[in-house]
This record gives structure tokens, C-alpha cells and sequence, in this order.
């Protein structure tokens, strides 16, 4: 599987196209997602489809369907540039090891200036929680990306048009 997704990452190298991931499905579907700073357009899908078409097809990788899309809005982040980029967003981890008996959180991703100029190894991030109450003060869960098993964006939706 590292193969397909290095090469499909060498593949939408010079198009402006940023893979978030590659998934093998049931049946032989092979589910491409990808990602732009401004967001996936139909067009994208549809031209990353039909390069990744060609290059599977040289390649020799096996699979019947080809899906391309767009992660969604509750985007998975994988890589430490994810976090990087997300900064300042809402996000929810669930860690490897418990911190408290809880292992899932949500609230903003913070990320230090020294951690954006230099990605080191194992950076460490904060992760600023929602209060419990208006009189506490918010509390910042700090988390080395080593010790995320997953992560993802976790907008908060309000179909009533009110604001929060």
C-alpha cells in the first residue's frame, strides 16, 4: 500500500494537487483523496482520475474502480504539515494512550511559532479545550504527534444560521 501511495503522490506531484490518502475498498475499489489550499473542484477529481488512470494502467496496480474526492469537511490530518496548515482550527484526537481515562478530545489545534518554522521529529502540540462552564479558563491538552492514532477537522455545523 506504501507503494500505491508513493507513487500516486509522485504522479500528482506537478499538478497542485495535495494526496491526503489511498485506500484499497472492498470489490476493488481504489478510493484516491485529495486536497487544495482552496478547496477540490469536480474538474480536479476528474483530471486526477484520468492521469491516475494511465499511470495504474503502465504501473500494473490491480483494482477495479478508481474513486476520486475531496476529503470533506472533516478532513483527516496524517502528516505534521496537516497540523501545521490546521492551526487555529477545530479539531478532535483520539490518542494512543489515555490521558485521564479519556483518549478522544476536540477543541483548537495550537501550534507554537517554533514548531511552524522547524517541524522537528516529534513536535508537540496544544490542543485548547472547551471549557466546562463560562467561569473556567480554558485548559490547553498538550500532545506530541507521535502520541495521535488519528485526527480530523471537526467543524462545528449550524444549519439554523444562528452563530455560536
Amino acid at each position: 500500500m506504501a507503494d500505491i501511495f508513493a507513487l500516486t503522490q509522485e504522479a500528482v506531484a506537478g499538478m497542485g494537487i495535495e494526496l491526503v490518502d489511498v485506500e484499497r475498498a472492498p470489490l476493488g475499489l481504489l478510493r484516491v483523496t485529495i486536497d487544495r489550499p482552496d478547496g477540490v473542484q469536480i474538474e480536479d477529481c476528474e483530471q486526477v482520475s484520468k492521469h491516475l488512470s494511465r499511470v495504474f494502467e503502465v504501473e500494473n496496480i490491480d483494482y477495479q474502480r478508481l474513486e476520486v474526492g475531496s476529503p470533506g469537511i472533516d478532513r483527516p490530518l496524517k502528516r505534521v504539515a496537516d497540523f501545521i496548515r490546521f492551526a487555529n482550527e477545530r479539531i478532535e484526537i483520539k490518542l494512543r494512550e489515555a490521558i485521564d481515562n479519556r483518549k478522544v478530545y476536540a477543541g483548537i489545534l495550537r501550534v507554537s511559532e517554533n514548531v511552524a518554522s522547524d517541524p522537528s521529529a516529534n513536535p508537540v502540540f496544544g490542543l485548547e479545550l472547551e471549557p466546562a462552564s463560562r467561569k473556567e479558563s480554558a485548559q490547553v491538552l498538550e500532545f506530541a504527534f507521535d502520541d495521535v492514532d488519528r485526527a480530523k477537522l471537526d467543524p462545528i455545523l449550524d444549519f439554523k444560521g444562528k452563530k455560536r
